[in-house]
C-alpha cells in the first residue's frame, strides 16, 4: 500500500500526484492486458493478393468499357418469323439508331435457320460477317460458333433465347460508353476471401436459372459451396455455363441489394475445388470479386437471375457496388 502526504493548501496538487504515482504502479501484468495491441503488417501472400485483386479490378473496367463491351449495347430487338430489314431508314422493321447505314441488310428466321440477305441497294461496303466483306448466307446465332456482324462502329449478333430469336446491337458511340468514369467497389477486404466445403451433386444434376426476358435456363450445377457467415451456415450453388467451362459460375443476391448493391444479383467466378468437381473438397471464393451482371448497365441485357437456394438473407459488403450511371 503506498502511503502520500499533502499539503494542506494544496488539494489540486495532492490529486494530481497521487494519480501519477497510481498509473506507474499498476501490477506488470495489469498493465499488459491493457496495451494497445500493435498493428499488425500484411503477410506478402495478402499483399501479392491485394495487388492482383486491383489489376482485376482495372481489367473490368477496360472490358466494360471496350468498343464492344457491355456499356456499348443499345438494342435488343426481338426478330419475327420471315424476314426482317434493318438499318436506320424509316422504311426498315427493325431501325438502328446514331451512326448507321441506312438499309444494312435482311436477317430470314426460318425456324431454326438463320440467314443474311442483301437489301435492294446491296449490302453497305463497310458491313463485315466474322471479318470479312459481307455476302448472303447462313449465320450462326449465339448458341453455336457465333456469326459477327460489323460497321465501323456497330457489333451485331443474333441471340436464342428459349424459342425466339433477337438481334443485339452494340454500338461503340454509345453514351454509355462515351459517359463512362468508372466502377465503384467496396475496398479490398482479405477475409472476404474465404474457403469452402465442396460437396458434388449426383452426375447430370442441373438447376432452371431464371431470367430477366422471362426464360429459364436449364444449367448444370455439379455441387455445393458450403461456409459459415457471420456466425450463420450458408450454402451456395454454381452452375456450369458451358460444357466446356473452366470456371464455376454463381449468381446470387444478398442483402445488400437492397442498399448498396445491384439490386437483381451478382456474379462471381471461382476455380474449381481443389479435388475436381464430383469429389469431396474445398474451394476458394473471393468476394471482392462479386461483379454486377450486364442488367446493371444496360436495359438491353438478357441475364440470368439467382436460384431459391442463392438469394441470402445475411450482407456481403464485399465487390461491386451500384452502378452510377
Amino acid at each position: 500500500m503506498i502511503s502520500v502526504f499533502f499539503p494542506r493548501r494544496s488539494n489540486l496538487l495532492a490529486l494530481l500526484t497521487l494519480l501519477l504515482l497510481a498509473t506507474t504502479c499498476l501490477p506488470p501484468a495489469f498493465a499488459a492486458r491493457h496495451k494497445r495491441p500493435a498493428a499488425k503488417s500484411n503477410g506478402s501472400a495478402e499483399v501479392q493478393w491485394r495487388k492482383e485483386l486491383l489489376t482485376w479490378r482495372s481489367q473490368r473496367a477496360k472490358e466494360l468499357s471496350a468498343p464492344d463491351g457491355w456499356l456499348t449495347l443499345v438494342a435488343l430487338d426481338w426478330l419475327k418469323p420471315g424476314k426482317n430489314s434493318v438499318g436506320l431508314a424509316a422504311d426498315n422493321q427493325i431501325r438502328l439508331a446514331g451512326h448507321a447505314p441506312d438499309h444494312l441488310g435482311i436477317i430470314d428466321v426460318e425456324g431454326s435457320q438463320i440467314s443474311l440477305l442483301a437489301p435492294a441497294s446491296g449490302f453497305p461496303s463497310e458491313l463485315q460477317v466474322d471479318g470479312k466483306p459481307a455476302v448472303a448466307g447462313p449465320i450462326q446465332p449465339d448458341d453455336t460458333k457465333t456469326s459477327i456482324l460489323t460497321t465501323e462502329n456497330l457489333h451485331l449478333v443474333v441471340l436464342h433465347r428459349g424459342d425466339r430469336y433477337a438481334l443485339r446491337v452494340k454500338d461503340s458511340e454509345s453514351p454509355g460508353r462515351t459517359a463512362f468514369r468508372g466502377l465503384h467497389w467496396y475496398p479490398p477486404v482479405y477475409a472476404e476471401r474465404i474457403t469452402a466445403k465442396w460437396t458434388p451433386l449426383a452426375a447430370g444434376h442441373t438447376e432452371k436459372i431464371p431470367t430477366v426476358i422471362g426464360t429459364t435456363l436449364d444449367l448444370p450445377a455439379p455441387g455445393l459451396a458450403e461456409f459459415t457467415l457471420n456466425g450463420k451456415k450458408v450454402q451456395l450453388e454454381p452452375v456450369l455455363e458451358s460444357p466446356d467451362a473452366k470456371e464455376l459460375f454463381f449468381i446470387l443476391r444478398d442483402a445488400t441489394s437492397h442498399t448498396t448493391t445491384y439490386g437483381a444479383a451478382r456474379f462471381l467466378y471461382a476455380s474449381f475445388p481443389d479435388h475436381g468437381l464430383d469429389q469431396p473438397g474445398s474451394i476458394v471464393l473471393d468476394f471482392n470479386k462479386l461483379q454486377n451482371p450486364p442488367c446493371a448497365y444496360t436495359p438491353y441485357a438478357t441475364c440470368p437471375l439467382p436460384p431459391y437456394i442463392n438469394r441470402l438473407a445475411i450482407s456481403i459488403p464485399a465487390g461491386e457496388q451500384r452502378y452510377a450511371h
